[in-house]
């Protein structure tokens, strides 16, 4: 008899068990109220900061402050001990976030004491397309070249006179630019990536991916900036080095990815980045009950939003594409576009016209945007198979220009992350009159050297 009650118990175990694993995996997104009784302290910042991180804040005197903090120790093993997984935190907004495939476990989470309020972020998907293991089979080793150093990024180039920064000597060496974006496609094989000086990647969607094998936007972003391959392609900071950081999961829209995006920016500036570029925005999910509205485009509402509003703050400039909504019934600019001290970059043709897809302006409280133009049809990128090829979105104009800021700014290292965002602006040929569409219009890199330099 006790035999038979021990195999029930076995069994009814393991049905529970099994309920529970039959369940899809969730992800939330936990607001804690406060870092007290942290083991950090702000005058001991080498313990959480690299000390390039250090030296950047104090050129810029910049404090360290309770949001470089990170996230209270003591609450995340208790979080656990709930039986949830940590999956990443963001010191800047004091967030966690965890997941579980029993949610009854998030009742538990919700009601510790330090715990203000919770979000579901990300539901598992039925499944994930496989990878192309194949990839690299992809590329093309004959490569016809052109008779100009640029191949056909010249006139990108050009248009912000970024070609005359290049031949004084300004080409983004000793730069450090974060590409935060969907993947890396084939970026270890393909030619005009030679010469990368790589700090290194990191992949926030799945720590375990190859991150060369993901999607191919990323890689096409970052030709925009990082190729080198003289008459084939050179992007605007070819001697720039880079930290290629995943938060995009391609596979779904979910607001998970703004938490993915936030502890990148994060990791960002605890390696002493000083430049980031990310081409993506979000504004529309899967579960529309999560979609933002056009007032929420103040630069907080958003948590990508809130957070890349602190980025200058931090001695970092970003520079973010605004959006390709302007032919589309939402036409607005996408966060983190709506972010404070940002580079929100709209699109222009190689003709210098409006893109009739770049997201407009303005924010809710009335700040310009976009900030700037760039070349966003009919962009120079590279192809999968390694060769040039052409693309169209803001996704393009932001890198084009962000590898520009990075080498405007190592002309004039004396100036701030928040003064390199005003010179910039202030080269403008629309500075005087600013709108929706353009902004303060084309800036002129060139011409914010002169004025700027020492």
């Amino acid at each position: 008899m006790m035999k038979r009650i021990y195999l029930i118990g076995i069994l009814l175990m393991w049905i529970c068990v099994s309920a529970i694993y039959a369940q899809k995996a969730s992800k939330y997104r936990v607001y804690l109220s406060d870092k007290n009784e942290t083991t950090y302290r702000l005058d001991q910042p080498e313990t959480f900061l690299s000390q390039r991180a250090i030296d950047r804040r104090v050129r810029q005197q910049l404090p360290i402050d309770s949001t470089d903090l990170p996230v209270n120790a003591t609450y995340l093993n208790i979080i656990k001990q709930k039986g949830v997984e940590i999956v990443n935190c963001s010191k800047w907004n004091n967030t966690v976030l965890v997941q579980t495939r029993d949610e009854s476990l998030m009742e538990q989470v919700s009601s510790l004491p330090f715990v203000v309020k919770m979000r579901k972020v990300w539901v598992e998907p039925d499944s994930i397309p496989a990878r192309n293991k194949d990839r690299k089979k992809q590329i093309k080793k004959d490569v016809e070249k052109t008779e100009h150093y640029y191949g056909d990024a010249f006139r990108q180039i050009a248009v912000h006179n970024g070609d005359s920064l290049h031949v004084a000597g300004f080409k983004g060496e000793g730069m450090q630019i974060a590409v935060i974006d969907a993947g890396f496609y084939n970026v270890d094989v393909i030619p005009m990536f030679k010469r990368l000086k790589l700090l290194g990647t990191r992949d926030f969607v799945n720590p375990n991916s190859d991150i060369y094998e993901e999607n191919t936007h990323g890689m096409m972003v970052l030709s925009c900036m990082a190729a080198n391959q003289p008459k084939v392609m050179v992007g605007t900071a070819p001697e720039a080095s880079y930290w290629l950081l995943r938060s995009e999961d391609n596979d779904t829209e979910q607001p998970v990815e703004e938490d993915y995006w936030a502890a990148a920016v994060e990791f960002a500036d605890s390696v002493g980045v000083d430049v980031l570029n990310t081409s993506l925005g979000y504004h529309e999910f899967d579960n529309k009950v999560d979609n933002y509205r056009y007032r929420d485009l103040n630069g907080h509402v958003s948590l990508m939003s809130n957070t890349a509003s602190m980025i200058a703050d931090k001695g970092m400039v970003l520079v973010c594409s605004a959006g390709n909504s302007g032919s589309k019934t939402w036409k607005k600019i996408t966060p983190p576009g709506d972010a404070e001290n940002v580079i929100t970059v709209g699109a222009l043709t190689r003709d210098l016209i409006n893109a009739n897809f770049s997201s407009l302006g303005d924010t809710t409280d009335g700040r310009v945007k976009p900030d700037v133009m760039a070349v966003g049809v009919y962009s120079s990128v590279s192809g999968v198979d390694g060769l040039p090829s052409h693309g169209n979105g803001t996704s393009f104009a932001s890198p084009t220009f962000c590898g520009l800021v990075a080498c405007f700014w190592q002309s004039c290292p004396h100036l701030t992350a928040k003064e390199v965002v005003q010179a910039i602006i202030h080269s403008a040929d629309r500075l005087d009159y600013p709108d929706n569409v353009f902004g303060y219009g084309i800036s002129d890199v060139w011409k914010a050297y002169k004025e700027n330099k020492r």
